[in-house]
């Protein structure tokens, strides 16, 4: 099931997407503020985000250029030309205008969800000197193998489609577990001790960063 967060402070608005978007099938979380966004996103990594401009808080233009690798479509009552254009260039992945149909925006939906689906086919991932290899699940730092278990790999490739991003532990476990259900929440800390040692080990560089109250992030 794909997880959509609405980020919009307009509780009307908010509460018919919601509707329709559960109707569809998604998963719904909101946020009623910048600052609730931005928290939000902090323990859980969502499929699409659909972010109004004028919130409380921090702007949708200031919680932008904080979202990596998530599509994010606008959904703002402002028209100008400049705007649409200067969020697009921003890193937007579409904008619609308030007020909206609601089939088009669904259909706009469909459509980042295409592409996401083409895009997280390309095989490799890359953080600075670090590589993982998704078909041949081969990880290298400076062309040096590291050999993981099953779990470090699915922490380590979570992290590296979210760069920069803090993920949670509830959601690092959420999102492995099918491919790890070994993985417990106790056994998460030892997990990524492991492999930041591995890490370590062939490079000075220390790429899985703990953050403080909220969970990991490679950096």
């Amino acid at each position: 099931m794909k997880t959509i967060a609405i980020v919009e402070d307009d509780q009307h608005i908010g509460n018919i997407l919601e509707r329709a978007l559960t109707r569809e099938g998604y998963k719904v979380l909101r946020a009623y503020s910048g600052t609730e966004a931005v928290y939000l996103l902090s323990h859980t990594v969502p499929d699409l985000i659909l972010l109004d401009l004028m919130l409380p808080g921090l702007t949708g233009e200031e919680i932008l250029p904080r979202i990596n690798d998530i599509p994010v479509i606008v959904v703002s009552a402002k028209v100008g030309i400049d705007e649409k254009v200067n969020l697009l260039l921003g890193g937007a992945a579409d904008y619609i205008t308030k007020p909206f149909d609601i089939k088009e925006l669904l259909a706009r939906i469909t459509v980042q969800f295409r592409k996401d689906n083409g895009q997280k086919l390309a095989p490799i991932l890359n953080v600075d000197e670090l590589k993982l290899n998704m078909v041949s699940h081969e990880v290298t730092v400076n062309d040096i193998p590291i050999k993981l278990t099953k779990t470090e790999y699915a922490i380590l490739k979570l992290l590296m489609q979210n760069p920069n991003q803090a993920i949670s532990k509830t959601v690092i476990l959420e999102r492995i577990c099918e491919d790890t259900p070994d993985c417990t929440d106790r056994s998460l800390k030892q997990h990524i001790s492991n492999l930041r040692k591995k890490l370590r080990d062939v490079t000075d560089k220390d790429y899985i960063e703990a953050v403080w109250g909220i969970g990991f992030k490679i950096k």
